[in-house]
């Protein structure tokens, strides 16, 4: 077996780590936004597990690449992914959503591992592109990644920051866009329809690329490779399926919202 192929299984594996402890720790603690953190499962996994780089001793080093999960509400994904990573233990992770618990629906600061408080939509893309400025006027070679859902490109901030970050030539930012169109109320294109994603970063003067959010070696081929342009930042639009991985939740939009009784969390467990 090949090295390369031996760092894709890696990177399975450790998306089916993910997927078991979203199940897991969402059933235990009566959490909803399951289908959103299956959908980025893979995500996480080939950034943590190929791309960034992050001490998890050293969290905090100047040097590290940053990473922000724009759409907090898929912050169980992120808590499982950092964990088997060996940011904190996976027993602290018990107290997940549970009264005193630093352990929210949504990423705070402070959390080994976190860089930024997240939740209201839209926000995330500003912060990176500050820091990625940042970089560039300290003359750091760090590089930043957002991830985001579809559904906050309906937010005007995220299109002022596009045009910042093109202006600025912060070719050490990457944003990846989880399209999975749903979202709260709906089908993405139904709510207000973003027809083109790639195209409208392209006119905002973005390098752009497609994929599948689910295919590691795709990924990691795009994600080694930032940037896909010299001095423009990258957008990485990964098509998705919300609640990948569970039969009866992909593409589902009450799993937004639901939570798992004993006989849907063994049968979805039994899928992963």
């Amino acid at each position: 077996m090949n090295f390369k192929k031996k760092s894709i299984e890696n990177l399975i594996n450790l998306s089916k780590k993910i997927r078991r402890d979203i199940l897991f720790y969402s059933y235990f603690n009566h959490t909803g936004h399951i289908s959103s953190c299956l959908s980025v499962a893979d995500i996480l996994s080939v950034l943590y597990g190929s791309i960034l780089h992050i001490d998890a001793k050293n969290p905090t080093d100047v040097n590290r690449d940053r990473f922000i999960l724009s759409k907090g509400h898929a912050a169980l994904a992120l808590y499982a992914c950092l964990s088997s990573r060996g940011f904190f233990s996976k027993e602290s992770l018990s107290n997940f959503c549970k009264n005193g618990s630093k352990f929210g629906t949504h990423p705070e600061y402070g959390i080994s591992g976190i860089e930024f408080s997240t939740g209201s939509l839209g926000h995330g893309l500003s912060v990176g592109v500050g820091m990625a400025l940042a970089a560039k006027l300290d003359k750091k070679k760090y590089k930043v990644y957002i991830l985001m859902s579809d559904a906050e490109l309906n937010e005007g901030s995220i299109w002022e920051a596009a045009q910042f970050a093109a202006h600025h030539k912060l070719d050490n930012l990457t944003l990846i866009i989880d399209e999975n169109g749903l979202q709260a109320f709906g089908k993405t294109k139904n709510v207000l329809d973003l027809q083109d994603i790639s195209v409208k970063f392209k006119d905002f003067g973005w390098a752009s690329i497609n994929t599948n959010g689910h295919d590691h070696e795709k990924l990691f081929e795009i994600l080694e490779k930032m940037p896909l342009i010299k001095e423009k930042p990258t957008v990485l639009v990964a098509k998705t399926t919300a609640g990948k991985g569970v039969s009866f939740m992909e593409g589902k939009i009450e799993w937004h919202y639901n939570n798992l009784d004993e006989n849907l969390y063994n049968l979805a467990m039994k899928e992963n």
